[in-house]
């Protein structure tokens, strides 16, 4: 099992019992069951791509052969695509802190940063296809939607609120912000997957079967959160020299 400090420097902030002993760590968050194979890097990001994959084949096939894969309208059909998968990789991203507390499998910290980053490049596609090929770069136009339409107001507030995340996601600006503040700033992750929801509920606006099932996983994401540090609070005031669980404290 890597050590916090390894973890850090694959998607994780520093923690302050970095200088522990491999002893210590292993106590605090258990023996690895399993290692994980090799390739499995290159599997998920292969496998987070194919989203991707299936809009681009489905819309040249479109254009190319008349297919209607993506419906007649294939505008908003890569608008709903790319927005749920966005929200996807936000789910994916705030449960790997409760799978390596339940697991054990500290390796899965790695993934946090990989599915953050996915979340933001799907979320930069859905807004790129809403600019470029719904309004046509009319940045007027742009403008009073996101002034008047409230989904696209919330939604774009979203996006904003996920911009600095995906900036501070590097090594370099985990190791100058420290952990503290890099924590703090990326718990903004919570707001963005709210907000990102509410928005999924109002652009579907008839049909919310599926807004319903995201608010679901978000509210049980977030709410094993809420129970886990409010134990962790409880277990300092009755055991004071007892530190937090990183697991917990890390998204």
């Amino acid at each position: 099992m890597a050590s916090r400090a390894e973890q850090a420097a694959r998607g994780g902030p520093p923690n302050k019992n970095d200088g522990a002993s491999d002893s210590q760590a292993r106590h605090r968050t258990g023996p690895a069951s399993i290692k994980p194979p090799r390739w499995l890097k290159a599997a998920v990001f292969i496998a987070a791509c194919l989203p991707l994959a299936f809009i681009v084949a489905s819309l040249a096939s479109d254009l190319l052969r008349d297919t209607r894969y993506l419906g007649s309208n294939p505008i908003k059909e890569i608008e709903h695509f790319t927005g749920k998968w966005a929200l996807r990789f936000l789910m994916f991203t705030l449960a790997i802190t409760p799978l390596m507390r339940l697991s054990k499998w500290g390796w899965l910290v790695r993934y946090r940063r990989t599915f953050g980053l996915f979340a933001f490049f799907y979320a930069c596609v859905h807004l790129l296809t809403y600019a470029v090929l719904d309004v046509e770069l009319s940045w007027a136009e742009m403008f009073e939607d996101v002034l008047e339409r409230k989904y696209i107001t919330i939604g774009m507030t979203a996006f904003i609120l996920l911009l600095p995340l995906a900036i501070t996601s590097t090594k370099g600006w985990i190791k100058r912000l420290g952990a503290a503040r890099w924590n703090g700033l990326h718990r903004l992750v919570y707001a963005v997957v709210v907000l990102g929801t509410i928005h999924f509920f109002m652009a579907v606006k008839k049909d919310i079967r599926e807004p319903l099932v995201f608010a679901g996983i978000f509210a049980v994401l977030l709410g094993w959160r809420i129970f886990m540090w409010q134990r962790a609070r409880v277990a300092a005031r009755t055991m004071p020299d007892v530190p937090p669980s990183p697991l917990v404290a890390d998204r």
